[in-house]
């Protein structure tokens, strides 16, 4: 090269174009590592489990319409879901418990603050005297993260298996798929049904439970370093009244950040997102709404 002055220009001219090369690798590597850090933090993927509460009847009518609401939403937005368990009450039509798997870029970071005890105020149709009911359901939006620090021991599960129910069918049945997990040292029991095969629904129920664990695990930690419980965000939980849905007034109010809505029709049709803007664009510290 010393001597060679177009071997010395070529081979500048190589080095340079490397050195480019290892740049452009090393900022995309960040890149990468910055994006999976936002993911673990905010990942695509969730449980959405609802639950009806008190109210008898008309609290399981309202669990089925929150979970329509969501899944609404999710459609809206192009996500996936997929239904892992549905629990219906004995009268038909609503939803004594119910469990989804939704997946889409942003599901847990528009929908982390759901979790809690929703309360509908109506007249149930079957009211002949007009007076206002008061029901409640629970929600819980269960992040499911890539990577865990769970450890789930073998001995600490309590596996059955038994056969699922459905719409007919010669298959209907006759094959023990569905699953229910109860982890034993904190009583967490859950349930995957709607899979067609054992596998599947073990698989899925493992992933509830290790969606559920990771939460408690979250709440602990929040509860344990936060003097101030009031100014957690996204770490409610399922005894912590935070809406109510009035439908006599057309008005929707939640009671962390204080704000109302009308047009309750539209938003239980999947129309959720001027609720998901207020959040988003809230900066204050959240209110308790107390405990049913």
């Amino acid at each position: 090269m010393s001597t060679d002055a177009e071997m010395k220009s070529l081979s500048e001219e190589e080095l340079n174009n490397i050195t480019l090369q290892k740049e452009a690798l090393l900022k995309q590597m960040d890149d990468i590592l910055s994006m999976e850090e936002k993911e673990e933090e905010f990942p695509n993927e969730i449980i959405l489990e609802v639950r009806a509460g008190a109210g008898g009847e008309e609290a399981s009518l309202f669990a089925k319409e929150l979970a329509d609401m969501y899944i609404l939403y999710a459609e809206k937005n192009g996500w996936g879901v997929s239904t892992l368990y549905i629990s219906e009450s004995s009268m038909g039509g609503g939803y004594k418990e119910a469990s989804f798997e939704i997946r889409g870029k942003g599901v847990y970071k528009k929908l982390r603050h759901e979790t809690g005890v929703h309360r509908i105020q109506r007249v149930p149709e079957t009211e002949k005297m007009g007076r206002v009911h008061t029901s409640t359901a629970s929600v819980a939006i269960l992040p499911v993260r890539k990577k865990t620090t769970i450890d789930i021991r073998p001995t600490d599960l309590e596996i059955e298996t038994s056969r699922s129910g459905g719409a007919g069918g010669q298959n209907v049945n006759k094959v023990e798929t569905a699953v229910r997990i109860v982890h034993k040292p904190t009583g967490i029991d859950v349930r995957s049904t709607a899979q067609r095969s054992q596998l599947k629904n073990r698989e899925a129920a493992m992933s509830i439970l290790t969606a559920k664990l990771e939460k408690l695990k979250e709440e602990e930690e929040a509860a344990k370093y936060s003097a101030n419980r009031k100014s957690q965000i996204g770490t409610a939980d399922r005894s912590e009244k935070i809406r109510t849905y009035n439908i006599l007034q057309d008005r929707i109010t939640d009671h962390r950040i204080k704000e109302d809505w009308h047009n309750i029709e539209k938003i239980l049709a999947g129309g959720l997102e001027p609720i998901i803007g207020a959040f988003e664009n809230f900066n204050g510290e959240f209110q308790s709404g107390g405990s049913e």
